[in-house]
């Protein structure tokens, strides 16, 4: 699941491949870059913003320019060997393969793919909030975010990447569910928000570094979550049902007996 860990470990993937490197040949495979040719760029560096990933590069005249794109749910970047074969994804699903002389890196089914100047990356990603896995975390102002919209249910609150950048629906429902809140409860009856935006961010930064989202702590995928993904099956503190449900356009697991609706609601 994309979320921003991966995408965290996705732009130290490309770093270690091509940051640094020269561009010996680019190939854009959607309409609006498909004439874009960036032999002889350099690549700056490779970063993330939430779930955006950000690709710094200057131009053999000097201008630093910026290759973004989103994975959303289903994008991928990979770093291959020259010659090595790409095993990915189907080769339709390629969007943008970038070379230099020692790796060739794929993006598969990217999304929101654009080149802009380096200088107006704001205007892609300024509207997000506190990076959980940046250099701005703060958890005050995201606290504040969430707090500015106290009817929003949390489970959407703490989606909006407005009020902090980098949860994604596993995420969301492992950090409701240890900390024992019912997804529709209203942020204004949340009791400890820095609490909990503080453990999100303690979930997303022990996965850097490694492509398992465990939450748990176990290290094999099929114990690796408490209630993402397990719907029917025995929640691991009370042995109920986990339970699955659509909550505006997202989809939510929870465990009716650890998270049960406030009696005032």
């Amino acid at each position: 699941m994309p979320e921003g860990d991966t995408v965290w470990n996705t732009a130290r993937t490309l770093q270690r491949a091509i940051g640094g490197g020269e561009l010996t040949a680019s190939d854009f495979r959607v309409p609006r870059l498909a004439t874009t040719r960036l032999t002889g760029w350099r690549v700056l560096e490779s970063t993330s913003r939430g779930k955006h990933l950000l690709l710094r590069l200057r131009d053999p005249a000097g201008t630093d320019r910026t290759l973004h794109s989103h994975l959303r749910m289903d994008g991928a970047w990979r770093a291959y060997a020259p010659g090595e074969r790409w095993a990915a994804k189907p080769a339709h699903l390629i969007r943008v393969v970038l070379r230099t002389a020692d790796a060739v890196a794929v993006g598969y089914h990217l999304h929101d793919l654009s080149l802009v100047p380096t200088a107006r990356e704001a205007e892609l990603v300024g509207h997000l909030g506190p990076d959980l896995l940046g250099a701005d975390w703060d958890p005050a102002e995201a606290v504040r975010r969430l707090a500015a919209h106290p009817d929003a249910t949390i489970a959407e609150a703490i989606l909006d990447q407005r009020n902090l950048a980098g949860i994604g629906n596993l995420y969301k429902s492992e950090t409701l569910f240890l900390r024992g809140v019912w997804p529709w409860t209203p942020v204004r009856a949340v009791s400890d928000l820095p609490a909990l935006v503080s453990l999100a961010q303690r979930l997303l930064a022990n996965n850097r570094g490694r492509w398992l989202q465990t939450t748990t702590g176990a290290l094999r995928k099929s114990e690796a979550n408490y209630v993402y993904g397990r719907r029917a099956q025995p929640c691991r503190r009370c042995a109920g049902p986990i339970q699955k449900a659509e909550q505006g356009e997202r989809v939510t697991y929870w465990c009716p007996r650890c998270q049960p609706k406030p009696d005032n609601l």
